[in-house]
């Protein structure tokens, strides 16, 4: 273990923010604990993978002042407005330890678990539910995005910029003969797979999507609506390296995600999404769930650029989170719905009938924390299910 003195305290209050950052600093640390002196942080004890003296303590500490200065010190928190809450009778009871041993959840890999029944009749028939809605109240278009995404689309959102220690590249070996053949030398008689894609490969022009709505945004670039407004809602896979943040269903490198997208006025976007967030309170109560809604922030990458962003976001009320519990002491968020005002209208060229960017809104909700939100309040059994929900599951 290596005490790192933080070069001057910082407040308790921001404990939650440096927490979620430490692991961030460096990939070689794999375990930390924050040192409380009374309302102060005044140091971090961090555990490494390497073995004792092969990590520079000095290298890390400058790393972690660097973010503590840069991403933590910057934050100006407030007190979350709660804008719905609502209880549930029963106990709340973390299942995930359940799931494994009935064999219906298996850690895959690193932030990857495999999902078998009842999770994934439980998952489709929350999406169903939502999907419904979204038809029902919006008439919206569905469509199926490819999993990749262009770099350069991803770009236009200012995810680089915002979120890099969540990006998740797709490479390839060169197009070359002598490559694949260079690549397959290096690799033969167990030879080191990360030295052959480094001397090998490239053609980073590619990522895993981090949300679905970019695919939204990329389809209807740099030209008019085909109309006032237009609502879309797709499902898919979205990618975000967690690093060792990894837990359970809760934070997954890949999950399933339930996405809407609002284009059109302010008035249209704003109106939307409120009658969205109603329609899913109720939603949540018909599946016998307690919970609330309340403002929020996304977890930027501070520096010049995005911190009047991270502080407007919730000054401005631009994001909502629906948490749910799991154990008596945490919650997830298992939906947002987020306003972007003409962020992305104007990065990605839509525009109204009149010429102005669009304003946009989307709501996107992880079906695998759903799922197991659901699990949490009414356990693995569908017998102990609610009646409406058993029945869907089992036809």
């Amino acid at each position: 273990m290596t005490r790192i003195p933080l070069a001057a305290p910082v407040p308790a209050t921001l404990a939650d923010e440096l927490a979620k950052r430490v692991y961030f600093v460096s990939d070689t640390i794999t375990g930390f604990s924050l040192v409380r002196s009374g309302d102060e942080i005044t140091a971090v004890d961090v555990t490494t993978r390497a073995a004792a003296g092969a990590v520079d303590p000095g290298e890390l500490a400058r790393k972690l002042h660097l973010v503590v200065a840069n991403d933590v010190v910057g934050q100006r928190l407030v007190e979350p407005k709660v804008v719905w809450r609502a209880a549930a009778p029963g106990a709340v009871r973390d299942v995930f330890g359940d799931l494994l041993a009935q064999g219906a959840a298996t850690e895959a890999g690193e932030g990857q678990i495999a999902l078998g029944e009842p999770v994934l009749s439980l998952m489709d028939h929350l999406d169903r539910e939502i999907r419904a809605l979204v038809m029902d109240e919006f008439g919206a278009r569905e469509f199926r995005y490819p999993t990749l995404i262009p770099s350069d689309a991803l770009r236009r959102t200012g995810y680089f910029e915002s979120f890099p220690q969540l990006l998740m590249f797709v490479s390839r070996l060169h197009g070359d003969a002598d490559a694949y053949r260079g690549f397959l030398d290096t690799i033969a008689d167990g030879g080191d797979l990360s030295e052959g894609l480094r001397a090998h490969g490239g053609g980073f022009d590619h990522c895993l999507p981090p949300t679905m709505c970019f695919h939204t945004y990329h389809q209807y670039a740099d030209r008019p609506l085909p109309s006032g407004s237009v609502v879309v809602t797709s499902r898919g896979k979205s990618f975000r390296h967690e690093s060792r943040y990894r837990r359970s269903l809760e934070r997954l490198w890949d999950f399933t995600i339930r996405e809407i997208v609002f284009l059109g006025s302010p008035e249209f976007v704003l109106g939307a999404r409120t009658r969205l967030m109603e329609r899913t309170y109720a939603l949540v109560e018909s599946l016998g769930l307690g919970g609330r809604c309340e403002v929020a922030g996304d977890p930027f990458f501070l520096n010049d650029a995005t911190a009047a962003r991270a502080w407007s976001q919730r000054l401005l009320e631009l994001k909502y989170e629906l948490r749910l519990p799991l154990d008596e002491e945490r919650d997830v968020a298992v939906g947002s719905f987020n306003y972007h005002e003409q962020l992305f209208g104007k990065s990605f060229g839509i525009r109204s009938s009149t010429d102005e960017a669009v304003f946009t809104g989307c709501a996107g909700f992880g079906l695998e924390r759903f799922a197991y939100a659901f699990l949490c309040r009414h356990g693995v059994d569908p017998a102990d299910w609610p009646a409406a929900v058993r029945e869907a599951v089992a036809s």
